[in-house]
């Protein structure tokens, strides 16, 4: 396996066990699979340098995160976590970590927490008829889904880890047989809108009374605003910061032109953590009804429904916190998805563009001219925030939107062309793998995305609670963005 470059500077091992608290109601102790190789593909020094693992040998490495023999002063052993879930919309009782599960738990630098989890480590009581395993190319999707995610600033777990496990997988949807690996994602946490599912379903309302007095206190957040009824309730704050997130999350995803394919209440973290990449895919063109799931026949999770399927989402926490609050204040924090969905949006569009804000109608106007030169052109959205950086080469009624915005003065006005994941270059990375176990251009193609993610920058700051008075009507997400 070929080293990257450790681009983090190292902070201290700091493990901590919250989830222990919460343990005896929330999840299984499970034993990791045994398997019959480990080879290591990938190790991500750069996130492991901010967690302070960086300096682990490479034996060490698959030790923990392979073998799952437990780091030091956290976690004892591994944890499948329970949860309910709507998944395409119908209720499913029997879900659960069924190929994964929990492992570590530490502060980073920042002293934030952070979990380590794994996907293809086996068997647990929620397995059903599944083996609990995970192809390689899964593996190698996932790394890739996440490292682009990062670069376009979207929040999103990280792969941590992948080792390839020496066992040939039967897949219905792709040639069989096929290699196998266990991935490790490095993430803020684990607690699912379909953890507090199934928590009402059970009538648990200690229980839920726990949880989200667990969340509000891991995954901080700020107050609803000043006058949103209820603020002072912690399941109305935490719906409020749920809000918050999810909006901004929707929007980065339409922004950076990505189609999560299963958008699923268990899917959904309440840290607003994009996670668990499946059928994911990039736009090849911008098309609201682009679906990435072969399955979504009704296209219930199209690239322009993903706003509409997160606020639904929102709707069943809400539902689900009607153990512990009234129906009026968790309506009014959904209330606020629609206008922070749509703030995020000026906010990162503007900011892909390279361009300063010029205040709501105006940044407004230029979404609506993009995505109407796009529709008509038929590009990518990666080409066209390429293509118009900085108010470049804008025509017609895109060039009169961009008028008298300035550019922000970062350094992307290469002609290079930015990284791109569509499912052609996706498909040539893996066959390199498949077919001449060439791990080259993954590597290349990683190196790049984090070269452009450095010279892009960091996104803008979300779009905050609603000022104290500001309207608190509804306002859908829109088909598209």
């Amino acid at each position: 396996m070929e080293r990257e470059p450790q681009q983090a500077e190292q902070q201290a091992y700091q493990p901590r066990a919250p989830l222990m608290e919460l343990v005896e109601w929330l999840a299984d102790a499970v034993a990791p699979a045994d398997f019959p190789e480990t080879t290591l593909r990938w190790r991500n020094d750069r996130a492991a340098a901010g967690i302070g693992l960086a300096e682990l040998s490479d034996a060490d490495w698959v030790r923990h995160f392979a073998r799952f023999e437990p780091l030091a002063d956290t976690l004892p052993g591994p944890l499948a976590l329970r949860y309910h879930g709507h998944q395409f919309r119908v209720y499913n009782p029997e879900i659960g970590d069924g190929r994964g599960f929990t492992f570590a738990q530490m502060r980073d630098g920042r002293g934030r927490l952070l979990e380590l989890g794994t996907k293809g480590s086996g068997r647990t009581p929620h397995s059903r008829t599944a083996d609990g395993r995970l192809t390689l190319k899964g593996a190698v999707r996932e790394l890739l889904a996440t490292e682009m995610l990062e670069a376009l600033g979207v929040n999103t777990s990280k792969t941590f880890s992948i080792v390839e496990t020496g066992e040939e997988l039967v897949r219905g949807d792709e040639p069989s047989p096929t290699r196998s690996a266990v991935l490790v994602r490095l993430s803020h946490g684990h607690i699912r809108i379909g953890t507090f599912q199934r928590l009402a379903a059970l009538e648990e309302r200690d229980h839920m009374a726990q949880l989200v007095a667990y969340c509000l206190r891991e995954f901080p957040g700020p107050l609803p605003p000043a006058d949103a009824p209820g603020r002072d309730e912690p399941a109305v704050i935490l719906l409020h910061q749920v809000v918050e997130r999810l909006a901004d999350l929707a929007a980065s995803w339409m922004v950076a032109g990505f189609v999560h394919g299963v958008l699923n209440t268990d899917n959904m973290n309440v840290t607003g953590e994009s996670f668990d990449y499946g059928p994911w895919r990039w736009l090849p063109e911008w098309n609201p009804g682009f679906t990435a799931a072969y399955f979504d026949h009704a296209g219930l999770y199209a690239f322009g429904r993903q706003p509409e399927a997160l606020y639904w989402n929102c709707g069943q926490l809400a539902m689900a916190l009607r153990t512990l609050a009234d129906g009026a204040p968790l309506l009014a924090a959904l209330e606020r998805f629609g206008p922070l969905y749509m703030a995020n949006i000026r906010r990162r569009w503007l900011w892909r563009l390279g361009l300063a804000s010029l205040g709501e109608e105006r940044d407004t106007a230029v979404v609506a001219a993009s995505e109407a030169a796009m529709s008509e052109s038929g590009a990518s959205p990666d080409a066209f925030f390429h293509r118009h950086r900085h108010g470049r080469a804008a025509e017609g009624a895109l060039a009169v939107a961009l008028a008298d915005f300035q550019p922000t003065g970062d350094p992307l006005d290469s002609d290079e062309a930015p990284p791109s994941l569509v499912i052609d270059q996706v498909e040539r990375i893996w066959t390199a793998i498949a077919e001449r176990d060439d791990w080259q251009p993954l590597t290349a193609q990683v190196a790049a995305i984090r070269s452009f993610g450095e010279r892009l920058g960091p996104a803008p700051q979300a779009a905050g609670h609603a000022e104290p008075g500001a309207a608190t009507t509804h306002s859908s997400p829109r088909p598209a963005i």
